[in-house]
């Protein structure tokens, strides 16, 4: 939202679960330690360049959504009990950084930065219970920064451009020699909340719609019209 008004957003967090693997390990010491970025973009493209991902090479939620759907994980996500690389989302007990040693890098730097900010990493991760024993901390700390362009630039640009023609002229050569069928980050985002805005609501895989009937049965909850046939087909 920040982007969206004009602003560059950043957010970085620590871990409290131990879901990852650092570079040329065995066991998960490490969480997914996200990272957000976002750019003012809106006016070049119609939406915000937004960079929002875990340093593992996949997400947690991930790996559950591949169970739902029966798929195979691509290579190089995650170990199993044994700190075995597998493919199987049945089997995967922690992930693996992506970008090998770069992303373990990253993965530290987020936990040590948001830590130094935030109020210190926990030291116990996914151990809540000994944590609270040893008078540890067990929660994740936050880093926030919005900082607006035009307070911090000179505006003094080439040929008299404003910041968002500087922009524009950017993503135009990036596009540009060849290119033109690549994408930026928020691409995606920006067309499946199109798609959503165009059907008038949420858009779910059947998997999804299963997996919410599963979990409203688990809470004793009754939902008999959760099935994929009782919602309408977005085109």
């Amino acid at each position: 939202d920040a982007a969206k008004r004009g602003y560059i957003a950043y957010t970085n967090c620590t871990s409290t679960l131990a879901e990852v693997v650092p570079f040329g390990g065995k066991s998960p010491t490490l969480g997914t330690n996200p990272h957000s970025w976002g750019f003012p973009t809106v006016e070049a493209l119609g939406y915000p360049v937004v960079i929002d991902w875990a340093t593992s090479t996949i997400a947690m939620g991930r790996v559950e959504q591949f169970k739902r759907e029966g798929k195979e994980l691509p290579p190089g996500c995650g170990v199993d009990a044994e700190g075995q690389p597998t493919t199987d989302p049945h089997k995967i007990k922690a992930l693996l950084p992506f970008g090998a040693h770069k992303g373990y890098g990253l993965a530290l730097l987020n936990e040590l930065f948001g830590a130094a900010i935030g109020g210190s990493p926990p030291t116990l991760r996914g151990r809540a219970e000994r944590a609270k024993a040893a008078g540890e901390k067990s929660t994740s700390a936050f880093f926030f920064q919005v900082i607006h362009p035009e307070a911090i630039s000179g505006a003094a640009f080439s040929r008299g451009r404003s910041q968002a023609e500087n922009i524009a002229a950017v993503l135009r050569d990036i596009f540009g020699h060849g290119n033109e069928d690549c994408m930026l980050p928020g691409t995606i985002e920006a067309r499946a909340a199109e798609r959503c805005d165009k059907a008038g609501g949420l858009l779910f895989s059947e998997a999804e719609i299963r997996g919410f009937a599963e979990v409203a049965e688990e809470c004793g909850q009754d939902a008999p019209d959760w099935t994929p046939e009782t919602f309408p087909v977005a085109e």
